[in-house]
């Protein structure tokens, strides 16, 4: 069983050196079930110390591990993968416990997250480095790759699973010892993955995570012994987080937020489409940088797309996930649900046409954060539901006459996390994939989130840094490379060479 109690009188703790750890500095935040509004347990704060703490003992932990062979730590994650399958049901109630998600939207969330780590058990033939024979006269080159050090990672609320897998699955794979600092919000989960690991054979030191706020993501930030910050959140965020730690010297991937837009040109199957507008426009309550947020409408296809997303959309059922029916959870706090719901008066004082007006009655599910799904209609570039990233179920739909036109709509977006394309016509479709500016693109598929082995990352204001999460750029990204040039000539034939190098 977990050592977490989720009760308001016992804080989830920090975990350092292999062991649950209590938070020293006295300061704590509540940890609420977003379907209640009921505080069901305290995150204890990580000071500075607690920091330092979890730090050293990575440090600590890194040389062993380092030198582990490969071979063992494949073992180890063939464990990890086999241990949290085994326990899938735990880390989902305990994700829809704190998060709201549904079991279900918790049960996808954990293997996909699963996916990563089966493909860190493959990480032996990642790491393989390259050969040159007689580069020059009994000269051989060869490159290596190796770990980096003690790497950290800061992670969202609204993948308290998936998101630490997709970090340190690769992390510690590689050799790396790991620090993760796991939302504030959503602090259980990650404490039962560290149990999960070290039960899986992950020595004492080489995971470690800090439960708190800005003050411990400050210190990871500017720590000394950090080589490398993963992370997932928004945009403002993310470059505050690249360009404090690269001022710190150190290796960052900070992925940011998103403005999804779904092209659907005049030849699209409509209920097609229109499913895949309301599943990855309402999935996990909008509360996803892949949501899709922004639905083009090509010619004359818009009236009748508005009217099948309308008429799915009125079939969704909204509760808690206590209730196996309900298919979409509330927000992770009511100030975030209030924010979410001023977009909808805001859309009709810009212009825009409200759809669906998702606000609840007060009276239905008045103590938890729930908001209905809703849709506005004739948004355009400029308004606030356009421009912003709302991170909740609200679903804006732009009217265009050409694909010339929606093409240009969503690249001149700041941001390029991700979009989808429906159409029945191939060349369309591949035209399409070619003029977008955006770095991961479905064709007939709403939520282009990559195979494990393919990296996860998008471009423009959605990323701060040079490589992706997860998949090969992920195992380069918490590795350097080594070239190494060797002779071993006879002695005797050694004499002294002022000159530069030469291979010729």
């Amino acid at each position: 069983m977990s050592t977490v109690e989720t009760s308001p009188t016992t804080a989830v703790p920090n975990w350092i050196n292999g062991k649950p750890v209590a938070a020293t500095s006295g300061r704590k935040g509540p940890v609420t079930n977003p379907a209640t509004g009921e505080i069901i347990a305290e995150a204890g704060f990580a000071c500075i110390e607690d920091v330092d703490c979890a730090v050293a003992a990575a440090k600590a932990a890194f040389p062993e591990w380092r030198s582990t062979s490969l071979s063992r730590r494949v073992e180890v994650m063939f464990r990890l993968r086999n241990l949290l399958l085994e326990n899938r049901n735990r880390l989902a109630q305990v994700i829809s416990l704190e998060n709201g998600k549904t079991i279900a939207d918790a049960l996808g969330e954990v293997a996909r997250g699963l996916e990563i780590v089966e493909f860190a058990c493959g990480v032996s033939n990642l790491l393989k480095g390259g050969y040159t024979e007689q580069a020059s006269q009994g000269v051989d080159v060869y490159q290596i790759r190796q770990p980096l050090g003690v790497v950290a990672g800061i992670t969202p609320f609204n993948f308290p699973v998936m998101v630490p897998l997709w970090m340190l699955a690769n992390a510690i794979a590689c050799g790396n010892s790991f620090v993760l600092k796991p939302s504030e919000k959503v602090p259980s989960a990650s404490i039962l993955l560290a149990e999960l690991a070290k039960e899986a054979g992950v020595p004492d030191g080489v995971l470690n995570l800090v439960q708190g706020d800005k003050v411990a993501v400050t210190r990871l930030l500017e720590h000394p012994d950090i080589r490398a910050v993963s992370f997932v959140g928004s945009t403002p965020v993310a470059r505050h987080i690249y360009e404090t730690a690269t001022r710190n010297g150190k290796r960052v991937q900070a992925l940011g937020g998103a403005k999804n837009h779904m092209l659907v040109l005049p030849d699209a199957d409509i209920s097609m489409a229109a499913d895949a507008a309301v599943s990855a426009g309402y999935g996990a309550a909008g509360e996803r940088c892949m949501a899709i947020s922004i639905v083009v409408a090509v010619g004359d296809i818009a009236d009748s797309l508005v009217a099948a997303i309308r008429e799915r959309v009125a079939r969704i059922k909204v509760g808690p996930a206590s209730e196996p029916a309900n298919q979409m959870g509330p927000l992770i706090s009511r100030e975030h649900r209030d924010r979410v719901a001023t977009y909808l008066d805001a859309a009709v004082a810009e212009g825009a046409t409200l759809s669906v007006d998702g606000r609840l009655d007060p009276a239905t599910h008045a103590d938890g954060f729930f908001l209905k799904p809703s849709l506005i209609d004739n948004a355009k570039p400029g308004m606030s539901c356009y421009e912003k990233e709302i991170f909740g179920p609200i679903l804006s739909v732009v009217r265009v006459a050409t694909y010339a036109e929606a093409i240009r709509l969503i690249n001149d977006n700041p941001y390029g996390n991700g979009t989808a394309i429906f159409t029945q016509n191939g060349g369309a479709a591949r035209q399409f994939q070619f003029d977008v500016e955006v770095g991961m693109v479905g064709i007939n598929v709403p939520i282009p989130v990559p195979v494990s082995y393919y990296s996860f990352g998008g471009w423009k204001s959605s990323l701060f840094g040079d490589l992706h999460m997860y998949g090969p750029e992920g195992v380069q990204f918490y590795t350097r490379s080594k070239v190494v040039t060797s002779r071993w000539p006879d002695p005797g034939g050694s004499k002294v060479d002022l000159g530069f190098p030469q291979v010729r």
